[in-house]
């Protein structure tokens, strides 16, 4: 994450941090640099792309700042294997969505198609968990594939869920949380652990911080395919509905909006698309979205108070919590 792109409170985090957590940033960018680089003309070029397209770096940010300074060479590594996960869902999920942008730019899929697609996707994947094993230590590279491995089948199965879940407006507001846990939670949940072990108290009380910025991360970034606008997410609104994609802005609205649960969205194109973005923005749903997020970053940051986790360490994941809310406002 560029301190330019950040906003305040990830500054602050920057800043409080200076003397340790810079560096292992740019190490972990140097290293996913690394993990991209020859694998030939083709899958080199695509996951080259895809890294430079890049991205927040808020999982990674996770790993390091839950490691804490005293984080060794395997919170690095741990940082790289999440955020290459990452990028290969990504890549993946453009293929089973056939999505002409991401972040502004033509994904792999429309430039270089389905095939060499689904390879850069693999390829990604594969270099995570080589990430992680390259180390000596055999009990911790063990506990970091074991920890990553089960939030990757937890993405998986979400992207199952809502494959299941496609152009149907009856979506439950439970079935799109329980979608939401597998496909976003749980690897923010990892995020938080993964980088060095603790106790069990502690790994509890990460994980449950780590759900609740996952979710509130995945509803706000919902409520902008919605609002927009479309060059500050990097794609058209209402990317969602025409990918069959009922997320909770249109679950609320329907309830406020009742033609909306009538709506055909195999028959939306790109200009129907943005009228139903207008309607469900004049429900209000999308501010009560926000404000759920809102709530689920606060019970975050209170899930961690009277843990073993450090007041110094604490004040950090809070204002990254902070920092989910005041990205998306």
């Amino acid at each position: 994450m560029s301190r330019s792109s950040a906003p305040e409170p990830v500054t602050a985090v920057i800043d409080l941090a200076s003397a340790w957590l810079p560096a292992r940033m740019t190490e972990v960018e140097r290293r996913l640099a690394l993990a991209v680089e020859g694998w030939g003309e083709e899958l080199g070029d695509d996951a080259g792309e895809t890294l430079a397209a890049g991205g927040k770096r808020m999982r990674p940010l996770l790993v390091l700042l839950c490691a804490g300074p005293g984080g060794d060479a395997a919170a690095i590594r741990a940082a790289v294997a999440i955020e290459l996960v990452h990028m290969a869902t990504l890549v993946h999920d453009d293929v089973l969505d056939a999505a002409p942008m991401r972040r502004g730019m033509p994904t792999v899929v429309a430039r270089s198609g389905r095939r060499r697609a689904v390879a850069t996707g693999d390829l990604l994947f594969s270099r995570a968990f080589a990430e992680l094993t390259s180390s000596n230590e055999a009990a911790d590279a063990n506990r970091q594939v074991d920890q990553l491995a089960r939030a990757s089948v937890a993405l998986a199965r979400g992207e199952l869920a809502q494959r299941d879940d496609e152009f149907d407006t009856a979506v439950t507001i439970e079935r799109y949380l329980h979608r939401c846990k597998l496909k976003t939670a749980a690897l923010f949940e990892c995020a938080c652990v993964i980088g060095a072990p603790r106790p069990e108290a502690e790994v509890m009380a990460l994980t449950a911080f780590g759900g609740e910025i996952g979710l509130a991360f995945q509803l706000l970034d919902d409520v902008l395919d919605v609002v927009g606008p479309p060059e500050r997410t990097g794609k058209a609104r209402g990317t969602d509905l025409l990918d069959g994609t009922v997320t909770l802005p249109f679950i609320l609205a329907r309830e406020r909006d009742l033609n909306l649960s009538g709506l055909d969205l195999r028959a939306l194109d790109a200009a129907g698309a943005e009228e139903v973005c207008d309607r469900i923005m004049a429900t209000g749903a999308p501010d009560l979205v926000r404000r759920d997020a809102r709530e689920r970053v606060a019970e975050a940051k209170r899930r961690l108070r009277g843990t073993g986790v450090r007041p110094a360490e604490l004040e950090l994941l809070e204002l990254v919590a902070d920092g989910v809310v005041e990205r998306y406002s």
